[in-house]
């Protein structure tokens, strides 16, 4: 279902703020709160010298490209009209960890990531392909980590054989 708005609504920018806060009590863990939509612990594995409380905080940035390329990906779909059951995403990264233990000149972040989206459709590989062109496009997170130079990778996979799960 797509939904018409005038011109002009777009001829500036619109500019939504969100906010969060985040403590933390001296040790490996941060507590980060999401006003009404509750918290969160990051830390670190025991075996780094951390609680083990939560995910690592990379992984964290990792599950919200997921969970951003999941979300626009499903806004793209229903704005074209592609029919799909969902989408299950697994993603890996690699990081040299040299550079978050001081190493100067070596990246402190991601070296690369690769996400692998298996999309339940019915739908021919060409329009997939058109509605994941445009879902990248849009991924505020995917275009985050692209930009900071991260070699990322996205393979999105047609998966008609899980379709008949489906639900329009």
């Amino acid at each position: 279902m797509a939904s018409a708005v005038d011109n002009g609504e777009f001829s500036k920018p619109v500019i939504r703020r969100k906010a969060l806060t985040a403590s933390n009590d001296g040790t490996l863990a941060t507590v980060a709160r999401f006003g009404g939509s509750g918290e969160f612990t990051f830390g670190e594995p025991a075996a780094h010298g951390g609680s083990g409380k939560g995910p690592a905080p990379l992984a964290g940035v990792l599950a919200s490209l997921c969970g951003r390329e999941a979300v626009t990906f499903g806004r793209t779909a229903r704005e074209t009209g592609l029919e799909h059951g969902g989408v299950e995403l697994d993603s890996a990264f690699t990081i040299d960890i040299r550079g978050r233990s001081g190493m100067r000149g070596v990246v402190p972040q991601f070296q690369t990531v690769k996400v692998e989206a298996r999309v339940r459709t019915w739908e021919g590989e060409a329009r997939l392909k058109e509605v994941v062109e445009e879902t990248e496009a849009r991924c505020p997170d995917f275009n985050l980590i692209k930009d900071a130079g991260v070699r990322i990778e996205m393979v999105w996979i047609r998966d008609a054989d899980d379709a008949g799960g489906m639900v329009a």
